[in-house]
């Protein structure tokens, strides 16, 4: 394969449609299980440090996946998501119960969500990891138990953080949002292209 500019860990089809926005296509560098990053917040750890950490680590673990494959060493680009409530982390829910009772705890209340986004350069002193965060507050509207019932019902929570996507039917339940739109997402696109034009790796060159 021609040796890519850049590499995504991640395997989420939301952050590869808002890249191809950019007009950018990494290549997909998904991660061995053995290489999986554990996405448990560590006791009494703070969101904003909790997805700056996880970020860092699925980079990193993207390096090394390239080595286990004995791929063309490039960036990796690792992105973490995560919905807060103060000082509450609201990860993927694991279930329907989950998923119902994060969409009831967030009902008529702001909350923030926070991406951060890290790229990961190998070199021959160690890696070097450059980290972008945005950080937005959402707040949903009122959110009946039979609607919550019906969206988790659609299948459409389970691999969002907070139980609900933006960019889906859980748009209708969203009366504010005062931040970055594709930060909510999964992937901050003013953040993400500043961080891959600081490596040199631009949106505007000629294809």
């Amino acid at each position: 394969m021609t040796d890519p500019d850049f590499y995504l860990a991640s395997a989420s089809p939301r952050r590869r449609e808002l890249l191809a926005q950019l007009g950018l296509q990494p290549q997909l560098l998904p991660l061995a299980p053995e290489r999986a990053v554990d996405e448990t917040p560590q006791p009494g750890e703070p969101p904003l440090v909790y997805v700056k950490r996880l970020a860092r680590a699925k980079a990193l673990a993207g390096l090394d996946e390239l080595d286990a494959r004995g791929w063309s060493p490039a960036p990796v680009l690792g992105a973490d998501t995560t919905v807060a409530l103060g000082a509450q982390i609201f990860g993927k829910p694991a279930d329907t119960t989950e998923a119902e009772q994060m969409l009831l705890q967030l009902s008529g209340r702001a909350h923030q969500v926070l991406t951060a986004v890290a790229l990961a350069l190998p070199g021959p002193a160690g890696p070097q990891v450059d980290l972008r965060v945005s950080v937005s507050t959402v707040r949903l509207r009122e959110v009946p138990i039979e609607e919550a019932r019906a969206y988790v019902a659609s299948g459409e929570p389970f691999d969002k953080a907070g139980a609900y996507g933006i960019q889906g039917r859980a748009a209708a339940f969203i009366a504010h949002l005062e931040g970055s739109y594709s930060g909510v997402m999964g992937l901050p696109l003013f953040e993400t292209a500043d961080l891959l034009a600081q490596s040199g790796i631009g949106i505007w060159k000629e294809s």
